[in-house]
């Protein structure tokens, strides 16, 4: 059997440490981080990734504002708001929650946001400063996926590392950090691929991030291979509660039996992306202050 990459437990052990430096902060006699939150409109998922972000910052002991406005907004009268948050000395970083509705550009949003306090690290500027020697705000589900490899101490240096997908918000920014920090080879694979188990049967580390349940297969993947699933797809389960479950990229129990690690969904990736998150606010307070 793998070990499971258990982000859940390292999620935790991290928020711990944050926490202690979080109460060194206010013995020093300065404030605690503070994170505002921007959610438009009613989806379901939406809220309640960001519920368990407001619990996070309860958790290590940040102040946070939580903003919420309907689908109808208008982008002109959000991106004041953004503005409003930019110019506000009192948050130390803020996220707008994705997806947007259609009528509002996501990028417009996103660049508007100040670099310093774009904790989710998709502004350009962040997302140029990985192959810096001083990063800035690390893009957060990217920068997750590192922290789990660190420290379950999986060695990265001259390793195979096949991403599959490579959206600006996972694949593209993780494989900049697979090769600059990790010193992997790093093989990126998207939609216009052909024949993708020829790239992920030579991973070492395979990362899968579609949104596609159960795209690879157990014959796609070489023993021993460490295997990093951050898909996370709602699909019907009629004997959930819920009537749905959450569900990989990777068919996860015949995918166990070749790999020497793996992630769970959930319980893998995404608790990593919060405490990224928590991490990047954090990093923001203390440039603040």
């Amino acid at each position: 059997m793998p070990t499971l990459l258990d982000g859940r437990k390292i999620s935790s052990e991290i928020k711990a440490e944050i926490k202690l430096k979080v109460e060194k902060m206010k013995a020093a006699g300065q404030r605690a981080p503070h994170l505002a939150i921007i959610i438009v409109g009613d989806d379901g998922a939406s809220h309640t990734y960001v519920d368990g972000k407001i619990k996070a910052c309860k958790a290590v002991g940040f102040d946070y504002t939580l903003m919420q406005f309907a689908p109808t907004i208008s982008e002109e009268k959000l991106l004041k708001h953004v503005d409003q948050l930019n110019a506000d000395s009192d948050i130390d970083g803020f996220i707008v929650q994705l997806p947007l509705p259609e009528h509002i550009s996501v990028e417009k949003v996103t660049e508007s946001i100040s670099p310093e306090k774009d904790v989710d690290g998709f502004v350009n500027q962040n997302f140029g400063s990985i192959t810096s020697d001083s990063p800035l705000l690390m893009p957060a589900t990217p920068f997750g996926v590192m922290e789990l490899l660190k420290r379950y101490e999986i060695d990265t240096k001259g390793k195979n590392c096949v991403i599959v997908g490579a959206s600006r918000l996972v694949g593209a920014p993780l494989a900049l950090m697979m090769s600059h920090t990790g010193h992997s080879t790093v093989t990126l694979c998207h939609k216009y691929t052909t024949d993708l188990a020829s790239h992920t049967k030579k991973a070492d580390i395979l990362v899968v991030a579609v949104g596609k349940p159960n795209l690879i297969t157990q014959d796609m993947v070489k023993e021993g291979a460490v295997v990093i699933d951050v898909g996370t797809t709602r699909v019907v389960d009629a004997t959930k509660k819920s009537g749905f479950k959450l569900s990989g990229d990777v068919d996860f129990d015949n995918v166990s039996k070749n790999a020497s690690f793996i992630t769970p969904v959930p319980g893998g990736v995404g608790p990593m992306t919060i405490a990224s998150l928590m991490i990047n606010t954090l990093r923001a307070a203390q440039y603040n202050h």
